[in-house]
C-alpha cells in the first residue's frame, strides 16, 4: 500500500531576497504543524544529472555560533544517513569523528 506526504518549507525574504524568517510543516511528523527554523540544508539526488542539487538557506537572524553548530550537525549525521543506506559502518565512523573533530575546532563541542 502506497502513501504520499508532503514536507512544505515558507520562506520570508526581504527586498534583497534575504531569508528573514523559515517555516515548515511535514504530514505524519511529531511537529505537525507549522515551525519556525533559522536555516535549512537540503540535499536533493537529481537522477538525471547523476549529481546532487543543495538548498542551503539561513535567515539574517542566526548567529555564526549556531551556524558552525549547525554545520557540524549536518555532517555528523549524514554519517549516521551513510552508514544506515550502505552499510560501511568504518567510512561512516570517519565521517562522524571529522564532523566531532572540526566541531571542537570551532568551539561548539567539548
Amino acid at each position: 500500500m502506497s502513501r504520499e506526504s508532503e514536507i512544505n518549507f515558507k520562506i520570508k525574504l526581504d527586498e534583497n531576497q534575504v531569508p528573514e524568517s523559515i517555516e515548515w510543516a511535514a504530514e505524519g511528523s511529531e511537529k505537525d504543524k507549522l515551525n519556525q527554523s533559522k536555516a535549512i540544508n537540503l540535499a536533493i539526488w537529481d537522477e538525471e544529472e547523476n549529481n546532487t542539487l543543495r538548498i542551503d538557506l539561513w535567515t539574517k537572524g542566526m548567529k555564526v555560533d549556531e551556524m558552525k553548530k549547525f554545520a557540524a550537525q549536518n555532517i555528523i549525521t549524514m554519517a549516521d544517513s551513510f552508514e544506515r543506506s550502505t552499510g560501511e559502518k568504518a567510512i561512516a565512523e570517519e565521517i562522524r569523528e571529522f564532523g566531532k573533530k572540526i566541531a571542537v575546532k570551532m568551539g561548539v563541542l567539548k
